[in-house]
């Protein structure tokens, strides 16, 4: 585009109702490019120009703060050739007009770049600002002026172009023009001569008449984000120049309609006769809202307690205060300057509250505290020291339950405690559980001290000295012993409870114990593994092993005797010899490998053992059941189990097929069907005689008969089978009324629970008979007209073989009762309708499907319904027992 003229400003040129102070900064933007050459009426654009500009020059107060920029006026072929002539301020009319006059169009056109460096020297990113743009065709340095004005007016506070074509044809000119104006929000407007170029200058120049906006004013209490106060607020607002816009206006936000300026607030509170008073800048465009903080009202609370308490007492505290959900009361230490809250309680737990005092004596503080820790009321209280005493023996056994007599304040969770002088203590009893307490003393011998402990802060308020001494003990087992055997220990010791008996290598944890409590001597487990061993007495607490003794172990003999071969799967008798300690088995496995079968010694002599299903070389061994210990193993040699099955080579879908077998017949074994290397479908045990009864699957093709152990599995025979189709055929009616049983003749393979059933197509059956009650079938119509279907149904998959369609009409119940009859009495109700078995007529609340009493519907019946005791308006209907559809409503009074 080539640009005539480009005006920017701050809220327009002409600013004629403001005061100098008030008026924009404007920059005018004067093309200087060669193009300006080009004449309208003989006359050259740059003359129209000058004599234009110099025209509107006269318009403009002397004070308007004005500048000029001109561009291509230079040098040719530079893009850069841009410079502001005339800086703005006031009194430049005349230094303009002289610089516009001494234009002489030379260059290029870097319109666009001549407008964004005016606009920066305006900080249009700081202040408003508008363009004028007086344009003669297309840019020529920029490439999208359209793209450059949208940065504009998103990096500025409020920017509009205002766009004038002068004497401009070119249709891609026009639309970047009008582009231009509509990015901006601005004006778009063509001139093709002098006059009408004055009178478009004319119209984007005039100020705009001020539009008024929206300014809310808000009061609240504390800080801006709390809620508005509910209390009345009067609102004075003062406009720029002195006019009241608003007197007392009682309304809290107050929203008015002002034109911008700068307002001066005042906000009076009644109830407490405060004012506030506040500034707002209304701008147009801005969220103009003013929000007035009053300082929240004193609040006071006042508490009543004694003057003094015992250290670690709960204290009843009387209080009176606003009572928050939040407020609680509390005691700290004045001469804390964190204000750390020593311990506390919500008011909204009662009138008096009850606080624990701090576990130290001296002058403290109770408090009202408000949620956000104000606090509004106080009262001093004197912590008052506590005493305890501790009566016991001068000394105790290790490890011993010693009872220690005590006086103390027993708070909640106090504790008599035993441990060394100035360390952690080791065991305690509550308080609660009565004096004298029993505490356990330490194992170790030593010098301790007994401890009266508040569980405040565990402040210790008593102590004293209490001397442990050493436990004796000794333990005498015999000097040999079998591995794995259960061994009598003699013992002597403290007998403490949960104090055992215990074996294990020296310096090793233990391998197995007895509890002392189950008497002496102890029954103690052996280890499985041979050698040297020792025998402790281990008190429970501190495991504190107090008497050993040592103990050697040997080996236990044993043997296993199977035979040297047996099939796959069989129930072989192993003879044995061994322990036989409790849970020790005879096992077989592959040589290193985990056992696969196993049977208990405790079972028997000799120990029935199955065999693994997968012929090869296995071991049958004598296993301890402690760590699993194997103690004597044989080989045996498993052969594989033979098997055969001998199906009909075809079989229908769905039939019972008598299959001969031969085979181990061990305990759960089967015959089965399924398609070939899947999972079988069904099964019959071979255990229910041969040959084997197997269901057929539904689905037609190529299966294949299995015999099957139960062991694992293990399919040991084959033979293929060919399941062929089955077909069924039903002879429906052609309609049938809705809830009558209806008779349907079939044919089909009438296997165990087939059924003929009724419903949507699609859809799941509703109503059903079983094939094996008889032909016709018996099958009971849905309760709602419509188009259904019968269906021949397999039990197995619930397949279905057979479909016909069946229309299911409505029929039509009238019932033809008296409108009325007496409270208790029995009426006579003659119908019209199926009288379906179950059918009936009830009579309760209107519209209700809940009966107060009934009568069932007999065909050809007059039924004979007793009323309701109470009198009242009531509905008669007749209820179809097939699904429970309300087939007729009459209304009916009930009489006194």
């Amino acid at each position: 585009m080539r640009y005539l003229l480009a005006v920017i400003g701050i809220m327009g040129l002409f600013a004629q109702p403001l005061v100098a102070q008030d008026r924009a900064n404007t920059i005018l933007v004067l093309d200087g490019s060669g193009s300006m050459w080009g004449q309208i009426d003989d006359v050259a654009k740059i003359t129209i120009a000058q004599e234009v500009v110099g025209k509107l020059l006269s318009t403009i107060p002397n004070d308007q703060q004005l500048g000029l920029t001109v561009y291509g006026h230079r040098t040719r072929g530079d893009c850069t050739d841009i410079e502001t002539l005339v800086a703005p301020g006031p009194d430049t009319r005349d230094a303009i007009r002289t610089a516009v006059r001494g234009i002489k169009p030379l260059g290029k056109t870097p319109m666009t770049d001549a407008v964004i460096a005016a606009a920066q020297a305006l900080r249009y990113t700081e202040e408003k600002a508008t363009v004028i743009l007086v344009s003669d065709g297309i840019e020529t340095c920029n490439p999208d002026p359209c793209a450059a004005a949208r940065l504009l007016e998103e990096a500025g506070i409020d920017f509009t172009a205002h766009v004038i074509g002068f004497d401009v044809t070119d249709t891609e000119a026009l639309r970047q023009m009008q582009c231009l104006a509509e990015e901006t929000g601005g004006t778009f407007l063509t001139a093709s001569d002098a006059d009408e170029l004055t009178a478009a200058l004319n119209t984007v120049a005039k100020e705009p008449a001020p539009v008024p906006v929206p300014a809310i004013l808000r009061a609240v209490e504390g800080d801006a984000d709390a809620p508005l106060l509910e209390d009345p607020v009067l609102w004075t607002m003062t406009g720029p120049d002195g006019t009241v816009v608003a007197t007392d206006q009682q309304v809290n936000p107050l929203v008015l309609d002002v034109l911008p300026g700068a307002y001066t607030i005042t906000a009076y509170r009644v109830q407490e006769e405060t004012e506030q008073k506040g500034q707002l800048q209304v701008l147009a465009g801005a969220n103009n809202t003013l929000t007035v903080v009053f300082e929240k009202p004193a609040v006071l609370a006042t508490l009543e307690a004694a003057e003094s308490a015992p250290m670690g007492s709960d204290v009843p505290i009387s209080w009176q205060g606003p009572a928050g959900r939040d407020d609680y009361i509390a005691v700290v230490d004045p001469l804390d300057d964190s204000g750390r809250v020593i311990n506390y309680t919500y008011v909204r737990d009662g009138n008096p509250v009850s606080v624990t005092m701090p576990p130290r004596e001296g002058t403290f503080e109770l408090r009202y505290y408000q949620k956000d820790r104000t606090v509004i009321g106080t009262r001093p209280i004197t912590v008052t020291p506590v005493t305890a005493l501790l009566e016991a023996t001068e000394t105790a056994p290790a490890g011993a339950d010693l009872a220690v007599t005590w006086q103390g304040p027993d708070y909640k969770r106090d504790f008599i405690a035993v441990g060394e002088p100035g360390k952690p203590y080791i065991n305690y009893a509550y308080t609660k559980d009565g004096s004298p307490a029993s505490v356990k003393m330490p194992t170790q011998a030593g010098t301790y001290e007994l401890r009266y402990v508040m569980d405040q802060d565990r402040t210790t308020i008593a102590t004293r000295v209490i001397q442990v001494v050493d436990v004796t003990a000794s333990v005498t087992p015999p000097a040999q012993a079998t591995v794995g055997a259960t061994i009598a220990v003699p013992w002597e010791g403290p007998d403490y409870k949960r104090d055992f008996i215990a074996v294990g290598k020296p310096g090793e944890p233990y391998i197995n114990y007895a509890y002392t409590r189950s008497g002496t001597p102890a029954q103690v487990q052996m280890p499985t593994e041979p050698g040297d061993y020792e025998i402790r007495y281990v008190l429970d607490q501190d495991r504190e092993i107090i008497a050993t003794a040592p103990i050697t172990l040997v080996a236990v003999a044993a043997s296993v005797t199977p035979p040297a071969t047996a099939t796959a799967g069989a129930m072989v008798a192993v003879p044995w010899e061994g322990p036989d300690y409790t849970r020790d088995f005879i096992a077989v496995g592959k040589p290193g490998e985990p056992y696969v079968n196993y049977a208990y010694t405790k079972n028997g002599n000799p120990a029935q053992v199955q065999m693994p299903v997968q012929p090869g070389d296995y071991e049958v061994r004598y296993v301890l059941d402690q760590d699993r210990e194997i103690i004597a193993s044989a080989m045996i040699t498993v052969e594989a189990a033979s098997a055969s099955v001998t199906p009909p080579a075809t079989a229908t879908a769905g039939a019972m097929v008598a299959v001969p077998w031969e085979g181990p017949d061990y305990t759960r074994d089967f015959i089965a069907v399924g398609k070939p290397g899947e999972p079988y479908i069904n099964y019959a045990y071979t255990k229910n005689g041969n040959p084997a009864q197997v269901q057929m699957p539904t689905m037609p093709g190529d299966y294949e008969i299995r015999y099957v152990l139960d062991q694992d599995r293990e399919i040991i025979a084959t033979a293929m089978i060919t399941i062929s189709t089955v077909t069924a055929h039903i002879t429906p009616p052609q309609a049938a009324p809705v809830g009558a049983t209806v008779a349907v003749p079939w044919i089909g393979p009438d296997y165990t629970r087939d059924f003929i059933a009724v419903g949507k197509p699609d859809e799941p059956y509703i109503n059903y008979a079983y094939t094996k009650n008889g032909n016709p079938a018996q099958v009971e119509m849905p309760a709602m007209p419509g188009n259904y279907e019968l269906r021949y149904v397999l039990d197995q998959d619930n397949l279905v073989i057979a479909t016909v369609p069946l229309t299911v009409t409505d029929v039509t119940v009238t019932l033809n009762a008296p409108a009325s009859g007496a409270a208790g009495k029995t009426i006579a109700i003659p119908f019209d309708g199926p009288g379906y078995a179950r059918d009936y007529i009830g009579i309760g609340a209107p519209g209700s499907v809940s009966y107060e009493t009934y009568v069932y519907a007999r065909k050809g019946e007059i039924a004979k319904l007793k009323l309701p005791e109470t009198p009242g308006d009531y509905e008669l209907f007749y209820m179809m027992d097939e699904g429970n559809r309300v087939m007729a409503r009459q209304p009916f009074t009930v009489t006194q």
